[in-house]
């Protein structure tokens, strides 16, 4: 019963005290370095929604990643200001899935189960991390998160078979209308340029 009020008051944080809670947060967080471990869940309904479990092999993790668009370098020779392409580009990859693959390289021996937001400003985005050790022996015989443990799982994040990699994937997108998405985004919109010509 305690998850489902935490989880409304984070559902709207600007119309609950969770507005003001991170305010005062988010001045120690920007000192932290960019990747913490940490004892415990900020927002412990999510985690315990994705996987999180209070007991050993379980770690969690608060990723900082910086927001907005990328920028390439102005290129110098002659160009039609059309065709400069400095700024707006936007990332293949989510800031969240980013988030996730720093983290996993900072943690070699750990494997990312899930991620969930939990802040931001003008600048940045946090993101907690829940991380499992596949040779814990407790992981090994909890059923729920044992599967982790097998060989074809290992370094999961990078091959974007997380929950965030999936998404950026379009594999959370299911029948009628998902045709175009799959295998990737590009393809789709190489698909639908032809379509034109």
């Amino acid at each position: 019963m305690t998850y489902k009020y935490i989880a409304e008051e984070w559902s709207k944080p600007e119309e609950s005290f969770v507005e003001e809670l991170m305010r005062q947060r988010l001045v120690q967080w920007r000192k932290q370095p960019s990747t913490l471990r940490i004892e415990h869940p900020t927002r412990l309904d999510r985690a315990r929604k994705l996987g999180y479990k209070a007991k050993q092999g379980f770690v969690m993790a608060r990723t900082k990643v910086r927001r907005g668009g990328l920028r390439k370098k102005r290129p110098r020779s002659g160009r039609r200001p059309k065709r400069m392409g400095v700024a707006k580009f936007k990332p293949a990859k989510s800031i969240r899935l980013i988030a996730e693959e720093r983290t996993a390289k900072k943690f070699p021996n750990l494997e990312v189960l899930n991620s969930y937001w939990v802040g931001e400003d003008g600048k940045h985005k946090w993101f907690e991390i829940i991380l499992l050790d596949p040779n814990s022996p407790v992981i090994k015989t909890d059923k729920d998160v044992s599967w982790i443990t097998e060989k074809q799982h290992t370094s999961r994040v990078f091959r974007s078979l997380t929950s965030a990699g999936k998404n950026v994937r379009g594999l959370h997108h299911r029948g009628r209308g998902a045709e175009k998405v799959r295998p990737s985004h590009r393809r789709g919109a190489r698909y639908k340029q032809k379509q034109r010509w």
